[in-house]
C-alpha cells in the first residue's frame, strides 16, 4: 500500500505547544528584523525591491512584517545576517556543519573554471564587481550568498542581443578541481525578444557558494538547466535568482544528482505584467546525501502565470532530500495563476524527504492558485500490473521510477542533455536492487 503525506496550506491556527520567542508554529519568524524600531520607512530602489519591502542601507530590506516570506532580509552585506543555528526557518533542515564554511569562513578559494560554448551571436565576458549588471536581478536573501557576494572577484556575464533567436543552446561548464571554499557569480541576461536555451552544468569537486543572476527582457523567451552532477566530496549552495520583464516567458530545470550537500535555491520575480514562469526540479539522493531545493516565485505584477514542479527519489541509509515552495501573490497581483506541487518516492528503508509548500495570498482577484506535495513508496498496483503481464519485479520497479522522473527530464527539450540524464537515472537505479 503506497503511503502518502500530504502538506496543507497556511492556515495560521494558534497551538497550545510552546516555541521560539518571535517564531510561528510553522517556525518562520514573522517578526521586524530591527525591533528596536531602527528600519527605514521609505521604499527601497533595490532590484528586489517593491511592495513587498522596506528600504534597507544595502539595497533590499526588510519586507512588511506582518508577511512570511516578504519580509525576508536582503543586503549585499554578510555583517547583516545572523550567524546561523540552524534554528531558523530557513536552514532548519539543513546540517550546517556539512556546509564546510560556506556560512561562516572568508571564501577565498579558487572557484570552479569556466568554459563557456555559445552559438554566434552571444556575447561571452568576464568583468569585475564594478559591472553595471551585476545586482540587476537579485540581492542575497541569505547569509551564505552574501557570503558569495562578499567574495568574489570577478563575475562572467553571458548576454544573448535583442530580437536574437538561438540556433543551439549555451553551454556553461563549471569544474571544479579543490574543495577550498570559494564563491562564484554568474549573470545571464537575456534582451527583449530574444530566445535561448542555457545548460550551467556543475562538475568536478569543489565546496563553492554560487548567486546566478538572470535578467529577461520585456518578451523574451529563455530556458536555464542547472545540472549538479559534482564528485561525491562537493558541496554546493546556488542562489539563482531571475527577474522576468513584461510578457517574458522563463524555464527554469534543476537536476541534482551528485555531491555530498547541494542546496539551490531558485527565485523567480516578476517585474511588469504578463509574464510566465515555470520551475521543475528534478534530484536522487543515494546514502549520506543531502540535496535541498528551495524555490520562490514572487508575484508582484498582475496577470502573471507560474508552474512549479518538482519530483524526487531516494534510496540508502541517510539519504536526505528537502523542498521547500513559497509562492507569494501580492495585493497588486490581480489575475495571478498559479500551482506548485512536489512529488517524492522512497526506494529503501533509511531515508528522509521533507517536503513544504507555501502559499501566500494577499488578493482574491486571481485566477487560481494551489499546491500539493506527496511522498510515498513504489505503488503496489503499478507493480502488480506489471508482473502480471511477465515483467520481472525488479524490471518493474526501475520501469516505475523511470516513468516517475522522466516527466521533468522531457521539459528540457534537448535531446543530448535528455539523454545524458536519462544514462544518469539508469546509473543512480544500477546502484540499488531496486
Amino acid at each position: 500500500m503506497t503511503d502518502i503525506t500530504t502538506e496543507k496550506a497556511r492556515i495560521g491556527a494558534p497551538s497550545a505547544q510552546p516555541f521560539i520567542d518571535g517564531f510561528t508554529e510553522e517556525g518562520e519568524n514573522l517578526s521586524p528584523i530591527n525591533a528596536d524600531g531602527s528600519t527605514a520607512a521609505k521604499p527601497s530602489a533595490g532590484p528586489l525591491a517593491g511592495a513587498s519591502s522596506k528600504s534597507h542601507s544595502h539595497g533590499g530590506g526588510v519586507g512588511v512584517p506582518d508577511s512570511s516570506r516578504a519580509g525576508r532580509l536582503t543586503s549585499y552585506n554578510l555583517d547583516d545576517f545572523k550567524a546561523l543555528t540552524g534554528l531558523e526557518e530557513d536552514w532548519r533542515f539543513t546540517p550546517l556543519r556539512r556546509l564546510r564554511g560556506l556560512h561562516s569562513e572568508a571564501l577565498i578559494g579558487a572557484a570552479p573554471a569556466v568554459t563557456v560554448s555559445a552559438p554566434a551571436g552571444v556575447t561571452v565576458e568576464t568583468v569585475g564587481r564594478d559591472d553595471r549588471r551585476i545586482g540587476l536581478a537579485g540581492i542575497p536573501e541569505d547569509r551564505v550568498s552574501a557570503n558569495a557576494w562578499s567574495g568574489f572577484k570577478e563575475a562572467t556575464v553571458i548576454t544573448v542581443p535583442s530580437e536574437t533567436t538561438l540556433e543551439s543552446e549555451i553551454t556553461v561548464t563549471l569544474t571544479g578541481a579543490g574543495t577550498d571554499a570559494a564563491a562564484q557569480h554568474i549573470v545571464v541576461v537575456a534582451e527583449k525578444f530574444s530566445k535561448g536555451v542555457l545548460v550551467l552544468g556543475h562538475e568536478g569537486s569543489a565546496v563553492v557558494s554560487e548567486n546566478v543572476e538572470i535578467v529577461l527582457g520585456d518578451g523574451a523567451e529563455l530556458t536555464v538547466v542547472s545540472l549538479q552532477e559534482w564528485n561525491d566530496d562537493s558541496v554546493h549552495a546556488s542562489s539563482q535568482q531571475a527577474k522576468i520583464g513584461r510578457d517574458a516567458k522563463f524555464k527554469h530545470i534543476v537536476v541534482s544528482l551528485g555531491g555530498d550537500l547541494v542546496r539551490v535555491t531558485p527565485t523567480a520575480r516578476f517585474a511588469a505584467p504578463g509574464g510566465e514562469v515555470e520551475l521543475f526540479g528534478l534530484y536522487f539522493a543515494d546514502a549520506g546525501q543531502h540535496l535541498e531545493h528551495r524555490t520562490f516565485v514572487d508575484h508582484g505584477q498582475a496577470n502573471c502565470v507560474s508552474n512549479v514542479l518538482y519530483k524526487g527519489a531516494l534510496q540508502g541509509k541517510g539519504a536526505h532530500t528537502v523542498w521547500v515552495g513559497d509562492v507569494l501573490i501580492q495585493k497588486n497581483a490581480e489575475g495571478t495563476d498559479s500551482y506548485e506541487k512536489n512529488q517524492n518516492l522512497v526506494l529503501t528503508d533509511g531515508c528522509r524527504a521533507d517536503s513544504v509548500p507555501n502559499l501566500e495570498i494577499e488578493t482574491g482577484l486571481i485566477a487560481g492558485a494551489g499546491h500539493a506535495s506527496a511522498t510515498g513508496r513504489f505503488d503496489d498496483e503499478h507493480l502488480f500490473y506489471l508482473m502480471a503481464r511477465g515483467i520481472p519485479e525488479e524490471v518493474a520497479r526501475r520501469l516505475v521510477v523511470r516513468g516517475f522522473l522522466n516527466e521533468i527530464i522531457q521539459k528540457i527539450n534537448v535531446p543530448a542533455i535528455e539523454d545524458r540524464l536519462t544514462d544518469a537515472v539508469e546509473r543512480e537505479l544500477a546502484a540499488t536492487e531496486n
